[in-house]
This record gives C-alpha cells, sequence and structure tokens, in this order.
C-alpha cells in the first residue's frame, strides 16, 4: 500500500480560456482538480508513494479522471467505482480588481452519495504512514463528514499522522450542521492543520485580530492564533497558517507561520507573486509542500520554506495541480527566482 493516503473529492473543471468571464465566449477548458487530489499530485510530483480514495462513476468521465490521475504517478486502486456523476466546478479567473470566482456543481456526486462502511478503512490504511483531509470533504455531505471521522479514528488506532486543511467553503456548508461543529471535532484527531485566518474563524471558532482585506499582515496576531489553536487542542502537534496579502487578483504577497508545540513559532520567506497565472489550488499546494517537508527535512524552517516556494510556483501554473518538481521547489527554495531560461 501507499505511504501516504488522500481522502476527497475530485471533480471535473470548466473554465474559460485566459481571463474571460464564464460564457464570456462558448469555450471552456475542463480540466480535473479537488483538494485533496491535488495534494496526492503534488506528493508523487515529490517522488512520494502516495494514493486518493474518493469515488467516482463506472463511466468514461470516471475512466478519464483515473486515467489523469496514474498519468502523475498517483496510486488509483483505493478509488470506489460508484454513483453517476463527477461533481464540476465552474472557475473564472479574476483581474486586477475583478477577483476570481468559483461556482459549484457536486450535489449527488458519487463521493456526496458515499456513506459510513462503504470504504474498508483497515485494508485502506494498511501499511499507511500519513492520511490527509480537507474541511471541504465534511462540508460537502454528511455522509462524507461521518466518512471523515470513521477514516480519523482508524488512523487514530493505528498510529497514522493526520493532516487536514481546514479550508472553510461556505458554499458547501448546507447539509444541516454547521462547519463549527463538525471541524472542532475532526481538529480532536489532527496532528498537523494547515488554515488561512479565515479557516481558523469559520471551522474552529478561533479569532484573530487582522483585516484580511487591508493588504498587510500583523505577525504577532499569528503567532498568538497559534498558541491559541493548540492551546484549544491538546493532541496537535503543530498549526501551519498560510499568510496571503491580496492586493489585486493579480497580485499577492505569499508567506506562511508554523507553529509548533513546546518551540519557537517560525515563519517564512515572504514571495511577491505578480502577474498570478493561477491562484486555484494554491493552498493544496502548500499542503502537499509541508506534508513532503515534514517528511523530508530535519529543520520546521526547512519544511515551511519548501512548502512556501512549491505553493509560489503553483501561482505560476495554470489548473489545479501544481506540475512541478522537488528539483524546481528546491532551486526556488535556494533562492533563484530568476525565471530565466534554462538550457
Amino acid at each position: 500500500m501507499a505511504a501516504i493516503v488522500t481522502f476527497g473529492e475530485i471533480m471535473l473543471r470548466l473554465s474559460p480560456k485566459g481571463k474571460e468571464k464564464l460564457f464570456q465566449t462558448s469555450d471552456l477548458v475542463g480540466t480535473f482538480g479537488g483538494a485533496e487530489g491535488n495534494v496526492a499530485v503534488s506528493l508523487a510530483n515529490y517522488g512520494e508513494d502516495v494514493a486518493l480514495v474518493t469515488a467516482l462513476p463506472a463511466n468514461p468521465i470516471g475512466d478519464a479522471c483515473t486515467a489523469e490521475l496514474r498519468r502523475h504517478g498517483v496510486d488509483t486502486s483505493l478509488i470506489r467505482r460508484s454513483g453517476d456523476r463527477v461533481g464540476i466546478y465552474y472557475a473564472e479567473t479574476g483581474a486586477c480588481c475583478r477577483p476570481s470566482k468559483v461556482v459549484y456543481d457536486r450535489a449527488d456526486s458519487s463521493i456526496a452519495r458515499a456513506k459510513p462502511g462503504d470504504f474498508d478503512w483497515d485494508a485502506v490504511l494498511e501499511g499507511v504512514q500519513w492520511f490527509h483531509t480537507t474541511g471541504i470533504t465534511p462540508a460537502v455531505a454528511e455522509g462524507t463528514s461521518d466518512l471523515v471521522m470513521e477514516a480519523l479514528q482508524a488512523c487514530k488506532r493505528r498510529g497514522i499522522t493526520v493532516s487536514c486543511d481546514l479550508n472553510y467553503r461556505k458554499k458547501l456548508w448546507k447539509w444541516g450542521k454547521p462547519a463549527t461543529e463538525v471541524m472542532t471535532e475532526i481538529a480532536k484527531y489532527v496532528d498537523v492543520a494547515i488554515a488561512n485566518e479565515e479557516d481558523c474563524q469559520k471551522s474552529l471558532g478561533i479569532q484573530v485580530d487582522s483585516d484580511v482585506t487591508s493588504g498587510k499582515l500583523d505577525r504577532s496576531a499569528y503567532e498568538k492564533l497559534g498558541r491559541k489553536v493548540l492551546e484549544t487542542y491538546p493532541n496537535m502537534k503543530s498549526l501551519a497558517v498560510t499568510l496571503r496579502e491580496s492586493h489585486s487578483a493579480d497580485h499577492n504577497g505569499w508567506s506562511a507561520m508554523l507553529a509548533t508545540r513546546g518551540e519557537d513559532t517560525v515563519f517564512s520567506r515572504r514571495y511577491d507573486i505578480t502577474p498570478i497565472v493561477d491562484r486555484i489550488g494554491g493552498g493544496d499546494s502548500f499542503g502537499a509542500g509541508l506534508i513532503h517537508g515534514m517528511r523530508s527535512f530535519e529543520s520546521r524552517s526547512d519544511a515551511l520554506e519548501f512548502a512556501v516556494a512549491a505553493s509560489a510556483l503553483k501561482h505560476t501554473v495554470y489548473g489545479d495541480f501544481n506540475l512541478v518538481s522537488r528539483e524546481d521547489v528546491l532551486t526556488l527554495m535556494g533562492g533563484d527566482g530568476s525565471g530565466r531560461v534554462q538550457r
């Protein structure tokens, strides 16, 4: 079995070309994406042995999705072929003062119809060292929320490291329980949490004194946030917080913080990213980079720098998947961000 398993929905992404608005012309570009699948692809690119657990229909779209994952080195043997449809999301890339927009069409997708007992977690987790999921998966449906808890409890019985990107999605929490009721229980099983300031507020109910729309960040406020989250969840070992300065849709400042129990908080270098090609999947690329970094480097600072460099590069790549290698990340991490042609 794979050393790392990710669990969540992978979807068909439909986007207009360039920075057109949705249906400004009739052309839409189809790719695949979704938080846990994005993480799996990045990890495979770094040489990790990784499998995605999800559900996809046994039809040509489901076949194309699994083929695309395999093309990037992800183990698809644990994917359940059930249900009738692949979830869809429409992504419109913003420009200047016009923000990017996402429209979901994922109701009754194969994974949304999954329920406890559909996956044999003891078999799935055999030989697994690390399990990753996000706050998106329990937001999809009550069944997927129950499945996440079922998986995390199985992970804890086996001593598997669990990471979770809190990933609050307001448009998805429609099935009954609010995010805070579900995510505060899930967080009790998490070893490494990944979030931004909104995720901590909307998923865990923990506030930070920072204006996220101002384009400026107060590091001391984030240090306080890290301490508060770790105090609230005594089983959590680390909290990584991405620090995005949104100057415009095309121009972001990008850095991160890592708070670890019993250690000083560390901050990464800051990247000034402009022009942005595609910011969707930026957080997922950070999560994958952090997982690989924690598994590969002795220094927490190096692990964080790898994650931030990886996600900075993702902003230059179209589509959900971060199609860069470990060597690409190490080059940027080492200070070479010139973008000169490599011959």
